[in-house]
């Protein structure tokens, strides 16, 4: 099935995707590791069913050299001994932070705590914009189908230099 919608066409829509892209570069400029930010973006993801953001965040993980196994395990991240205990506290802030109308109370204070323990005021800054950043973009792709399988690394990117 093709998208319903361009919205890389449209003169709008690609206003405000380049305004959206350069949000992003101030997380991706912060002090958050960049393996932090794929694994949170993939995994919030994976929870909205966004194919081309699966698609996306894990082809510029693997660029990035995240390994196979770590790709692999983020939908089961309790199940698994592959990633820091700060890797897991972003995580659960993560589901937690995207799963807003399935919980009553949001982000958890054990959640929350755990976050604080591992980042920094800039790093906790960028983790929570991380996770209000890429429910957005999963909200724009899924209301347009935009379909995952595509992607390829650096794209996105270098459609806004």
């Amino acid at each position: 099935m093709d998208a319903r919608f361009n919205l890389f066409e449209n003169e709008v829509a690609a206003k405000f995707a380049k305004r959206f892209a350069n949000t992003g570069m101030v997380i991706a400029q912060s002090p958050l590791p960049k393996s932090t930010q794929e694994l949170v973006s993939l995994r919030a993801s994976q929870i909205n069913g966004c194919g081309w953001c699966i698609d996306m965040h894990t082809k510029e993980a693997a660029a990035a050299g995240e390994a196979a196994v770590r790709l692999h395990l983020v939908a089961a991240w309790r199940e698994s001994t592959v990633f820091t205990e700060a890797e897991r506290a972003a995580l659960a802030l993560a589901e937690e932070g995207t799963r807003l109308a399935d919980a009553s109370t949001g982000v958890s204070d054990e959640t929350w705590e755990l976050v604080r323990k591992h980042y920094d005021d800039d790093q906790v800054a960028a983790l929570v914009c991380q996770v209000a950043l890429i429910n957005a973009a999963n909200r724009l792709a899924v209301i347009v189908h935009q379909r995952g399988g595509s992607y390829e690394p650096g794209m996105f990117a270098a459609a806004f230099d």
